[in-house]
């Protein structure tokens, strides 16, 4: 009965990824065309000031004489000290209860009103809330505060009430039953190949100018998580939704965080219902990732899929593909041509620099885990470049946004920021900000790894070079112009 019960787990599990494959298939159909960085409602993030071979280098710079600098702190009971500290903030269970319950139906009643506002309210980008919502409030401003304050998806995710809904209705029908598992050998796989599919679609789609469409894409996205969630429980939102995990994932560099974590031997303020204060970027010093599959592709898509996202909104992305696309290659095969091959040499980089690790560091730890145990040190890169990406385009149309929602049905004519030429400049301490605590992170582990100052040190040559190597290309591309194809 167990084995009948997986394999049909299985087969459902199949059914419901091939449901939504076929869902972004059908929005890219109707699509046609290619609509680079969609989500940029026409971009609204202006590039740096000054030169970009000085950016760049300067860039390089910078990580590597941070490398240099952490170098010469080897007392690990000190760098221990700042990454052990935290101050416990008193949350009552009750309260949290309350709480989580009274989000959940707000974050509901947003959901309900970015569908009706997207299918019936104004067709103007900077005029509609659905639009203006998705991409200014939620993917732009509240990511930002799941790295910079906390990861509270786990609270506000408005699928959960509608899943748990379904479920409870299912077992008072049917009875019930113990549900189906997602097979194990697929780890995480299946939120890397969501968050690339999603990624593609938000390349190749209008659908962060058409409110319709973004209607359509959030309405099948919502049936296809409460499905999954009713019928597999929590590990849906744990192994497949992609945007759980990225929230998660982004949580994991906060300042605040839930359980107490490594106590020096204290368990008292330990517990998943502690939240506790850190500073920025410590808690990813003291577990690695879970020994899944998938999870360090996640953690590396995650850092793609932000630089691809600009990427594709540049001249030079535009003078390569222009070519392609007038002797007759479908766009949107080449967008998703480059999507996956640069995944892929963002991955074989790193894998390739944990081999390099093991070889430096002389070490009988295997390159499998040496890659499991620095992935954390990319996700401060990965925070850093979204903020920089992001931060422009949320202040620029935050103004809009609020005017609209006061009258989601008939907004008022909006502007957006015109954000002052210094703001270049912010954007390169957000991408340097996170680098440099990515090398803090990093040293922090190979002391936490090998034994001694010399195999910890000499164990993160390759991790500066492929550090170094990710700050030079997200810097070029943040300087660059914002430059829609000309096929779009």
């Amino acid at each position: 009965m167990g084995t009948d019960r997986r394999n049909a787990g299985g087969r459902g599990f199949r059914r419901t990824a091939g449901a939504a494959v076929a869902l972004a298939i059908a929005v890219a159909a109707a699509a046609g065309r290619a609509a680079a960085h969609s989500g940029s409602l026409g971009g609204s993030v202006a590039s740096a000031t000054v030169p970009t071979w000085l950016v760049i280098l300067t860039g390089g710079v910078v990580v590597g004489g941070s490398f240099l600098f952490t170098s010469l702190l080897t007392d690990h009971d000190a760098m221990r000290g700042v990454n052990w500290w935290r101050i416990t903030v008193p949350t009552p269970a009750r309260l949290r209860e309350i709480g989580a319950f009274t989000l959940r139906i707000g974050s509901v009643c947003v959901l309900l009103l970015v569908l009706a506002t997207g299918f019936a309210g104004p067709r103007t980008p900077t005029r509609n809330f659905a639009l203006l919502f998705v991409w200014v409030g939620w993917w732009a401003g509240y990511t930002t505060t799941t790295y910079l304050v906390g990861n509270t998806w786990p609270a506000v995710n408005p699928w959960v009430l509608p899943a748990d809904g379904v479920r409870r209705l299912r077992d008072r029908l049917l009875g019930d039953g113990e549900d189906p598992s997602i097979p194990e050998q697929w780890g995480v796989w299946p939120a890397v190949a969501g968050l690339l599919a999603l990624v593609w679609l938000e390349v190749v789609s209008p659908v962060g100018q058409n409110p319709r469409l973004l209607a359509a894409v959030v309405l099948g996205y919502s049936l296809v998580t409460v499905a999954g969630a009713a019928r597999y429980g929590d590990v849906w939102f744990e192994r497949v939704d992609p945007v759980s995990r990225v929230f998660a994932a982004y949580g994991r560099v906060a300042p605040f965080q839930r359980g107490g974590g490594n106590t020096d031997g204290d368990e008292s303020t330990g517990g998943e219902g502690v939240v506790t204060l850190r500073l920025p970027g410590t808690a990813l010093t003291e577990d690695p990732l879970p020994d899944r599959p998938g999870e360090v592709a996640f953690v590396v898509a995650l850092l793609w899929v932000t630089t691809y996202d600009g990427l594709v909104a540049t001249p030079t992305w535009a003078a390569a593909v222009e070519p392609l696309v007038a002797v007759g290659v479908p766009a949107l095969a080449v967008y998703a041509v480059i999507l996956l091959a640069g995944f892929a040499g963002f991955l074989g980089v790193y894998r390739l620099a944990a081999r390099k690790v093991r070889n430096t560091a002389d070490t009988y730890v295997t390159a499998r885990a040496i890659e499991r145990w620095f992935a954390p040190a990319l996700l401060p890169i990965a925070a850093g470049y979204h903020l920089a990406h992001f931060l422009g385009y949320f202040l620029g149309l935050a103004p809009a946004l609020g005017a609209v929602a006061l009258s989601p049905f008939a907004p008022p004519t909006t502007l957006a920021l015109v954000l002052p030429g210094w703001f270049g400049t912010v954007k390169l301490l957000c991408v340097l900000g996170g680098h440099v605590l990515a090398i803090w992170v990093a040293h922090s582990l190979a002391f936490e790894l090998f034994p001694g100052v010399l195999a910890a040190i000499r164990s993160q040559y390759p991790s500066v070079v492929v550090m170094i190597f990710y700050t030079m290309s997200s810097l070029w591309v943040i300087t660059q112009p914002y430059a829609p194809p000309p096929y779009v």
